[in-house]
């Protein structure tokens, strides 16, 4: 289904809330939607870019961070997911892996054309998980791709055995992270989930305060690799305990290969927060 343009995130939010009402929301599909969903000539607002570039730590450029293509597109993304039987709802939706490919760099003034679609619907251990996967072209030419793995929590699934953690690795840098990065995110992203901006939004889903969003995560952490990134890579990252907000973060990176590892622990107990790759 070609859009003639990017959907208002305000409003798919909105349809999701309505979504979890007794006898108002939709049935859920047994299996993704056979539904992919298109938007032609998508530009970058400069100020847009550079607010985004600010929030996350980026330098101020007219190349456009791997992490911004995602929120550039992600409205297209949210439209699918809110669509009439898929099959995990939208309202508690955990985020627990994102992976971009960058081909190529892309600059401000070009248009991208996104497509999106999901797949990979399979059994977790406490409930289902799918892939959204987002593609960014120029010119027919796919420069970018973005896959986010979300997990649907269901009642009775068992708990992990985390046993003993490893000791986190020394940390390069450490970040205090403050309530105002929740805040500021969902506005340069568009992605308002209270979970991320509301002390009472984020105990109606399980959390005692807001937590960041795992994209900012990500973002802050490709924004300290910055000047070692190539022209052409893959950054991956597995999504693990919230960041909360306020709290402070440590964060390390070491080389392997041609590539980098990278995480971020807290910085008062070690917990995982995150864990990467760039190849």
């Amino acid at each position: 289904m070609e859009l003639d343009g990017l959907p208002a995130s305000g409003a798919l939010y909105r349809r999701a809330l309505l979504g979890v009402v007794p006898g108002v929301g939709g049935r859920r599909g047994a299996d993704v939607p056979g539904l992919e969903l298109a938007v032609g000539g998508v530009s970058v607002d400069q100020r847009h870019l550079a607010d985004y570039d600010r929030v996350c730590g980026f330098r101020l450029t007219d190349r456009l961070p791997a992490t911004y293509l995602h929120v550039l597109g992600f409205p297209l993304s949210l439209r699918l997911m809110t669509s009439p039987g898929f099959p995990i709802p939208l309202t508690g939706v955990v985020h627990v892996a994102n992976r971009i490919t960058v081909h190529r760099p892309v600059e401000v003034g070009e248009r991208v054309d996104f497509h999106t679609y999901a797949e990979n619907l399979r059994p977790h251990e406490r409930g289902r998980q799918l892939d959204v996967v987002l593609v960014g072209s120029i010119g027919g030419e796919e420069v970018w791709r973005g896959v986010s793995t979300y997990l649907g929590k269901e009642r009775g699934g068992p708990r992990r055995d985390r046993g003993d953690r490893p000791a986190p690795p020394a940390a390069s840098a450490r970040w205090r992270v403050t309530p105002r990065v929740g805040t500021d995110y969902a506005r340069v992203s568009g992605d308002h989930n209270p979970i991320h901006t509301s002390k009472l939004g984020a105990r109606l889903f399980g959390f005692p305060r807001p937590i960041a969003h795992g994209m900012w995560s990500k973002a802050r952490c490709l924004a300290a690799l910055e000047p070692r990134l190539p022209e052409a890579y893959t950054v991956d990252v597995a999504f693990k305990l919230p960041v909360p907000l306020p709290s402070t973060v440590a964060f390390s990176a070491s080389p392997n290969g041609a590539g980098w590892d990278f995480a971020l622990h807290s910085a008062r107990d070690g917990r995982p927060h995150l864990t990467g790759s760039v190849r």
